[in-house]
């Protein structure tokens, strides 16, 4: 019997904004693709995620990049999701054919757009490039400077060319120049380590209003002379309140009434996002809302029996863990400015205890990468598909939050 559950990795423009998620079936210890029918993963992907859950909240509202092979786009799978909100990935065509010629044509005339994967610079794909949106280059196996060729070829069409496994900024920026419009890889997850570099002020008070936000006793006096300093805390701490916390609105006029509506443990939640929100940049906005997504995932995971004892530290661990792609800074330097409590310390920089393997397997699970596996889910004695629910529940409030602090 086999236990499934989905990975989502994020695809970046030139400036690293996130333009959508490719959606990845996953199922085995190394989170790589399970020894199953492609036909059955696509299949699978479609029912438990669209048909039976919300795609739109595991992709924050952007486009979903979906794995289609030739099987599931005859049975005309791709018909099942609004031509807006997805991308069909063609996949498991080994050489052109008339036939995919055909099946290609008639997903472009339907207005969905298409992205060709597994190019080999050959130029049998050529025929497709009029009905295409997108080309996918695996730079692992393609030396992006063999395609210059390629741009000749499609620069009457309306094709923008995505590097897959990119994974450091410098990649980015080579690829860029070469000629790439977007970008897949874990490269934003990799912190490029600045030594000596030091924080400008504004930084500085965000992390004292984090390392108030995870004190055991919130000192309010403190927080509220933080907040009060500037305009921009003060009006996202009363945005925050007002859009997300609350049904019916609210109108609440100081920090002290945020408080006392909110109670002390939502008030930390929602001091601790604010100050990660402006710490993060255009660079680093999807490390910061995969860290909002962790830390709602691990909360909500931290109410089972298995993690009894932690559920006050996880939501902080979850939030702060990528806090170090955020600042440019070894993990160990940022838990010592923030000044966190032993346990989270020791998650954050060395994985360790039963927080530490929360951690791990909540950002394995998110990205598909290292933790997040079925072993893990026996092992902690989880119901998959509340795991797969709580999921979908933490991208679904990550997108209301970013969405009320953008409004």
């Amino acid at each position: 019997m086999y236990h499934h559950y989905i990975a989502r990795q994020a695809i970046l423009n030139r400036k690293s904004q996130t333009i959508g998620y490719e959606l990845l079936f996953r199922d085995s210890k190394n989170n790589a693709f399970p020894e199953v029918d492609p036909d059955l993963a696509s299949s699978k992907l479609i029912v438990e995620n669209y048909l039976q859950g919300d795609i739109n909240a595991l992709t924050l509202q952007k486009p979903a990049f979906i794995n289609f092979t030739p099987k599931c786009l005859i049975n005309k799978y791709p018909l099942l999701f609004d031509r807006k909100n997805i991308i069909i990935e063609l996949v498991g065509h080994n050489k052109f054919s008339d036939n995919l010629l055909k099946i290609v044509k008639f997903y472009s005339k339907k207005g969905y757009k298409i992205a060709l994967t597994g190019y080999d610079t050959d130029s049998q794909w050529d025929a497709l490039f009029p009905f295409i949106k997108l080309i996918k280059i695996d730079i692992e196996k393609i030396n992006p400077k063999r395609l210059k060729s390629l741009e000749l070829k499609i620069k009457d069409y309306d094709i923008k060319l995505v590097a897959e496994k990119v994974e450091t900024r410098f990649q980015l920026q080579s690829l860029a120049e070469i000629g790439f419009d977007l970008f897949q890889g874990f490269f934003y997850h990799k912190p490029e380590i600045i030594e000596g570099k030091k924080l400008a002020p504004n930084k500085v008070q965000m992390l004292k209003l984090i390392s108030e936000s995870v004190k055991d006793q919130i000192n309010f006096d403190v927080i509220s002379e933080i907040i009060s300093q500037d305009v921009n805390l003060t009006y996202g701490l009363l945005k925050l309140v007002n859009n997300v916390m609350t049904s019916t609105r609210v109108e609440i006029v100081s920090i002290k009434q945020a408080a006392t509506y909110l109670g002390e443990e939502k008030l930390k939640e929602y001091v601790s996002i604010l100050a990660l929100s402006q710490l993060s940049s255009n660079e680093t906005d999807e490390a910061a809302k995969q860290a909002l997504i962790t830390a709602r995932l691990m909360q909500q995971l931290s109410k089972e029996p298995v993690f009894e004892g932690i559920d006050d530290y996880a939501f902080i661990t979850g939030l702060l863990s990528a806090i170090e792609a955020i600042l440019n800074m070894p993990m160990e330097d940022v838990v010592e400015t923030v000044a966190v409590a032993a346990p989270i310390k020791s998650a954050l920089v060395d994985h360790d205890g039963i927080l530490g393997e929360l951690l791990v397997f909540c950002t394995g699970y998110i990205t598909g990468k290292n933790g997040g596996t079925k072993q893990k889910i026996s092992h902690f004695k989880l119901d998959p598909k509340s795991v797969q629910q709580a999921f979908v529940d933490a991208s679904r409030w990550c997108y209301d939050v970013t969405h009320a602090l953008a409004s």
